[in-house]
């Protein structure tokens, strides 16, 4: 049970994203994605700590090809572009059909149109770059089923507030917590499951993949249901561009061998999917999360 004080700060928070969301979807949207904007460099002054690992990942990732201030401009840059992608998910349900569909151009549409027609289900993975959330509504509008797995917020008001705002574009949510039959099943069907592959969570199954040349503990419970059933892997992104419009990246298909090594099996296809996220986040730098820890857990034989 939460303490008095606790249970003050979330309600505190919970009726001031209320309060935010409406103040948003009443604003033009120059003006709001302005606010976003402001919002998120305040965020980037204000901690310090995040600042610190911004610079740190990118080090570890790309070693000496940034200088120190062109690696504080990535970090100020992607504060900026969360910002006004939380302005843009906030105001889906006003909209989404009239003022921000219209803004996103697809890149590589026939790819997932191959997969989707081979009726075995697509694992479209990605990570936090961009506006993830757009992403799957985006393609849940042009007419592919869409499920995306959804980590529960630590307040159940939160956590509708978000689930409610993806059920209401027509997405559907899977919690962790839900039985992965029901996984199981929207792929068999022939369904797209939206996954984010970039977390360092021992909450799930991992296997230690590299990830910018450095092994990281990478989620790999969705991947053995995909090749188990024959589903496709595909890489997607739905990335900022400079001009507040979005392009929507879909690459190939992942060339998935299955071989009869199951291990072997899920650890090359892993592999493959860190290798296409490397690729997407090295073009667009500041849309990615290098604020998270991502490689926060190492393998116990390591130095």
């Amino acid at each position: 049970m939460p303490s008095l004080l606790k249970r003050f700060k979330r309600s505190a928070l919970y009726y001031f994203a209320l309060v935010a969301v409406w103040i948003f979807n009443l604003l033009p949207r120059r003006l709001a994605l302005i606010c976003g904007h402001w919002l998120g460099l305040a965020a980037w002054r204000l901690i310090p700590r995040d600042r610190a690992n911004i610079d740190r990942n990118l080090t570890r990732a790309f070693g000496d090809r940034y200088t120190p201030a062109e690696r504080k401009e990535i970090g100020r840059k992607f504060f900026s572009n969360s910002g006004k992608n939380l302005i843009d998910v906030v105001r889906f349900r006003r909209h989404y059909a009239n003022q921000i569909a219209p803004l996103v151009a697809v890149e590589g549409l026939d790819n997932f149109e191959r997969a989707y027609r081979q009726g075995k289900g697509i694992i479209a993975f990605t990570g936090h770059i961009g506006n993830f959330e757009l992403l799957a509504v985006h393609m849940t509008a042009l007419g592919y089923p869409s499920a995306v797995i959804g980590r529960e917020l630590y307040d159940v008001r939160l956590n509708s507030l978000l689930v409610n705002n993806r059920t209401s574009m027509g997405l559907v949510n899977i919690a962790t917590s839900d039985s992965p039959k029901r996984i199981l099943h929207w792929l068999k069907d022939g369904k797209v499951l939206g996954v984010l592959m970039d977390t360092d969570s021992m909450r799930v199954r991992n296997l230690f993949v590299p990830f910018f040349g450095h092994p990281a503990a990478t989620p790999v419970s969705l991947n053995a249901i995909g090749l188990r059933i024959g589903a496709s892997f595909l890489p997607v992104a739905c990335v900022r561009t400079p001009d507040d419009r979005y392009k929507l990246i879909i690459g190939q298909p992942l060339a998935a061998s299955v071989t009869g090594d199951e291990e072997a099996d899920l650890y090359n296809v892993t592999l493959l999917c860190n290798k296409a996220l490397e690729g997407i986040i090295s073009q667009h730098p500041d849309q990615w999360i290098w604020l998270h820890n991502r490689w926060n857990a190492q393998p116990q034989n390591s130095a």
